[in-house]
């Protein structure tokens, strides 16, 4: 059944955003879509994100008459306040908090806080992110503690009844892969597997089972990962009857 709710989805271009977009889809009757350039070192995430709507509007003709506006905003002062290898060319390498240095302070919150903000104007009553912390980097601000916080935080600063749904939140990248195959069948998974971005260094030569990318940053290896199981679960026989 689709909702009458209207949605603005955080679209980057990525596996899990596009994956995301496609549950709206599936949903809303109205979705509309926001992405940020913020100086991101993988800039090229930036370029396939329009080529990637256009494949998802010729996919499916529901999908089409549901999508409606994309926004693009410049966030680019995110780059200016912290030094992050997701911002400058530096070596990708744990902290001694425990995060990698490509976490981005801020990002995420500052995501849905101008999303939030956007979808006011529009009229959208609906957020979706792909936030998950079942198979991440460990990024604070991707937690579902803190997506219900800043839900709170975001209705009671604006008066509204905004919903922040993450899809993926208790996913792993192989069962993100199933979802993607349950809303679009194949052609979905193909889609996401040659047309989306993830990785870190903005790689883009050679495309492997599981996409393009460096195949070594942690971007790379979640998702070459999640797509190996996903493929071999697809391929092991069935389980014996008890």
């Amino acid at each position: 059944m689709i909702a009458t709710d209207a949605a603005l989805v955080l679209f980057s271009g990525g596996q899990d955003s596009t994956t995301c977009l496609a549950w709206a889809l599936e949903r809303y009757n109205r979705v509309e879509t926001i992405g940020f350039d913020y100086g991101q070192r993988h800039a090229i995430e930036l370029q396939v994100r329009p080529r990637v709507l256009e494949r998802l509007r010729a996919y499916k003709p529901e999908w089409a008459a549901r999508l409606g506006e994309d926004h693009m905003i410049d966030l680019s002062l995110i780059s200016q306040l912290s030094r992050t290898a997701m911002t400058e060319d530096i070596e990708i390498v744990m902290q001694e908090n425990g995060l990698p240095n490509t976490f981005v302070p801020g990002r995420n919150l500052m995501f849905m806080t101008v999303a939030a903000t956007l979808a006011y104007r529009r009229g959208l009553n609906v957020l979706v992110g792909g936030m998950c912390e079942t198979d991440f980097s460990g990024y604070p601000d991707c937690r579902d503690d803190t997506m219900k916080a800043l839900q709170v935080a975001l209705n009671l600063g604006m008066d509204t009844r905004v919903k922040l749904e993450t899809p993926l939140m208790w996913l792993d990248k192989a069962q993100t892969w199933t979802l993607a195959e349950s809303l679009g069948g194949q052609g979905l998974v193909d889609l996401i597997r040659e047309g989306t971005h993830t990785c870190y260094l903005g790689e883009r030569g050679a495309l492997h089972d599981w996409g393009y990318g460096c195949g070594k940053c942690p971007a790379c290896e979640l998702r070459a990962r999640g797509y190996l199981q996903y493929a071999a679960a697809k391929t092991a026989p069935p389980a014996d009857p008890v």
